[in-house]
């Protein structure tokens, strides 16, 4: 099938003339692949969470978008990302969570790096006992290492190293939620899950950007927090999403969770919600914090991987469990419940007549804002490049 041009600019159309993205960008592998390189690899992705190798000399296997990635904490605690590939005969390093007490070792011909990527042993490379050879320049065969940056523990890459700094790839995001500029704590074990979901990424994103469905999608959270009291929040380029004016859960009579420090007073009542493109969901309320990274497993498979986080390292111990769990049991009910709707979503996308549908002007924005940039990326000169 491949990108129809002409759909495309349909989808660039101000939000009250827009069509959305075409069935191609949800079931067509051709077109699944150029957005591996538009939009994933051209831009800040994120791959994993800093708390995956929470020690130094951890290291955890990834696979992003058929891409071999190796998370690790190397000896000074720095995470980096390299490519899972020995330099030798592009041998897979690492194919499970592990800690590295020496070196990171090919499994195949026992080349060896360190945790900074460096080659520094190559036995018999110049024949039997000759560990060294004139031809093999270590210096010249370290890691491939994949620029990265670390966001409130989320680890994000840009794969061709020509994006903006991630400073100023998020500026917009990190000036409104500057408030939340401080440490937070994971939860724990208790405080993270994953939901195997049958959809392409994106509609995830279009769902999690907008409140419309919250009447009958989400029963129980609109009983306190119902769809007039939420807002609309829309950068063009770089996220959008909503916010209530009425977050309030009550999990416990006899506790709660310690506050971010030195909140304006709007956070009392207030949270945010935002789609930071392409593939983190995020969620910031005033006594925690969470993340959802999308994993595209496929054209047509999701991992959403969530974790939460909290303001203080108190709420981590064991006096905050119960309260941690029903804090998890909450999301993941609420998330469990968009299931459906993007599978149903998903299936719909087969309807050949299906045109990318009608967006509501008064609704719809934030996901119309979505369609919009991936459309950008998509329809982009792939020379192009961004000034550092």
């Amino acid at each position: 099938m491949g990108i129809d041009l002409a759909a495309l600019n349909g989808v660039l159309k101000p939000v009250s003339q827009a069509t959305g993205l075409p069935n191609e960008f949800y079931v067509d592998q051709s077109v699944h692949e150029l957005e591996r390189e538009k939009v994933f690899f051209k831009n800040w992705a994120a791959v994993g969470f800093a708390k995956d190798v929470p020690e130094n000399g951890d290291a955890t296997p990834l696979q992003f978008l058929g891409l071999p990635l190796l998370l690790l904490r190397d000896r000074d605690g720095i995470v980096r990302v390299f490519q899972n590939t020995c330099r030798h005969r592009g041998m897979i390093l690492v194919d499970k969570p592990t800690r590295i007490a020496g070196a990171i070792r090919c499994p195949y011909h026992s080349w060896c790096y360190d945790l900074k990527g460096d080659l520094k042993s190559t036995p018999h490379v110049g024949g039997p006992g000759q560990n060294i050879h004139d031809d093999i320049v270590r210096e010249d065969l370290g890691l491939i290492e994949i620029r990265s940056h670390i966001w409130q523990d989320v680890v994000f890459v840009n794969i061709s190293g020509d994006a903006a700094p991630f400073e100023t790839y998020a500026a917009s995001m990190l000036e409104r939620w500057q408030d939340f500029e401080q440490p937070c704590y994971f939860g724990g074990p208790d405080s993270q899950f994953d939901l195997k979901v049958k959809s392409n990424w994106k509609l995830a994103v279009e769902n999690f950007s907008e409140s419309y469905h919250l009447p009958w999608i989400h029963p129980g959270l609109n009983a306190y927090s119902k769809l007039e009291d939420h807002y609309h929040i829309m950068e063009m380029g770089s996220y959008s999403g909503q916010g209530t004016m009425v977050y309030n859960p009550s999990l416990s009579q006899e506790k709660s969770f310690s506050n971010f420090a030195n909140l304006p007073a709007k956070w009392d009542k207030q949270a945010e919600y935002l789609s930071f493109f392409p593939n983190v969901l995020l969620g910031v309320h005033r006594d925690h914090r969470y993340a959802i990274i999308l994993v595209p497993d496929s054209i047509d498979t999701t991992t959403e991987r969530v974790a939460i986080y909290y303001a203080s390292p108190d709420m981590a111990g064991a006096d905050y469990a119960d309260l941690r769990r029903r804090n998890t049991a909450l999301w993941k009910a609420i998330f469990e419940e968009d299931i459906f709707v993007v599978e149903g979503m998903q299936s719909g996308r087969h309807g050949a007549y299906f045109d990318g549908g009608k967006f509501s002007p008064a609704m719809d924005e934030p996901t119309w804002l979505f369609h919009h940039w991936v459309a950008t990326q998509m329809s982009r000169d792939p020379t192009e490049t961004v000034e550092k």
